[in-house]
């Protein structure tokens, strides 16, 4: 399948990787991005191969809903969020600003100019708070521990709604931790970004509590391919995108310190307050509806992510 779509947050981490995929699989893309966090010079290269639009706009205005209307895309992407834990509960307002109201504008959007299926980036960490020893599937109680997790989970509801009413498909995937290149290494950002700019400028990293914690973590080639399934199959349906595997924060540091050569200790500091111990999902239900698994073992993906952090 191949048509026109729209990525929110496309200048983004995952935004701008998922315009790549598209765009290779000849899609016609528009990115909308408010460019708080994201940078244009992501997209680039794809704005050299193939038919890439970029509009920077705020998801909760009145313009949006009109560049949806010109647009007229088949499928949105919406990965635009207020993503960090922390600020959410720095600021349980704005986090539901863009995270409850943001995704609403964008639902009414798709309503009105009669886009076939929306998938939205979720949160498997997040939504589902501390989780037990086994990997955790789609069906186990929810209980975020954070604002953050809490718009994720409220959302749903929504999506529900519209199919409902205006006959909008959608998936929701839920993520596991994602890295990769373009990552961005400094505010609340992911460990392997931080770590790795860290050890490649020979700066001591640090590690919150023990060390211990475990995270289910996924690379963005992977992410990006279920995205690309997901806009082409929909079905109404939230599904696990991870690994199944945990992996702690000192075998994480280890691979990365590997990788980049680093030979340094690291520093250990206070846990985080309401930091999970562990976060791993069980991607089964996508492997049965997408035909996806995640194939970049994590030692390949953190040498590709360090390579391209050396550049």
């Amino acid at each position: 399948m191949s048509g026109k779509a729209l990525v929110t947050g496309g200048a983004g981490f995952i935004g701008s990787h998922l315009v790549d995929r598209l765009i290779d699989d000849d899609w016609e893309v528009l990115a909308v991005d408010d460019l708080s966090k994201g940078h244009l010079d992501r997209l680039a290269e794809a704005r050299q191969i193939g038919p890439v639009h970029f509009h920077q706009l705020d998801i909760r205005t009145a313009e949006f809903g009109e560049a949806v209307r010109r647009f007229a895309p088949d499928v949105i992407h919406h990965l635009a969020a207020q993503s960090g834990v922390r600020p959410s509960v720095e600021d349980p307002m704005f986090d539901a600003e863009v995270n409850v109201l943001g995704t609403i504008n964008v639902l009414q959007a798709a309503a009105q100019s009669e886009v076939q299926r929306v998938v939205f980036a979720s949160s498997g960490g997040a939504m589902f708070g501390e989780v037990p020893a086994d990997p955790v599937t789609e069906d186990a109680p929810a209980f975020p521990d954070s604002p953050y997790g809490i718009s994720k989970k409220i959302v749903e509801d929504y999506f529900r709604y519209f199919r409902q009413v205006a006959g909008i498909d959608y998936l929701i995937l839920a993520l596991g931790n994602v890295y990769g290149p373009r990552q961005d290494p400094h505010g609340e950002a992911g460990v392997v970004a931080i770590f790795t700019r860290l050890m490649l400028d020979g700066t001591r990293p640090l590690i919150h509590g023990d060390g211990e914690q475990a995270r289910d973590y996924v690379f963005i080639d992977d992410i990006v391919d279920a995205f690309a399934r997901a806009g082409e199959i929909g079905g109404g349906l939230r599904l696990n995108i991870g690994t199944g595997r945990a992996t702690s924060v000192n075998d994480l540091y280890s691979l990365i310190a590997g990788a980049a050569g680093y030979d340094g200790s690291p520093e250990h500091g206070p846990a985080k307050d309401g930091d999970l111990a562990r976060s791993v999902l069980d991607a089964a239900a996508a492997k049965a509806h997408l035909g996806w698994e995640s194939w970049t073992e994590l030692e390949a993906g953190i040498a590709k992510t360090v390579e391209a952090f050396r550049i």
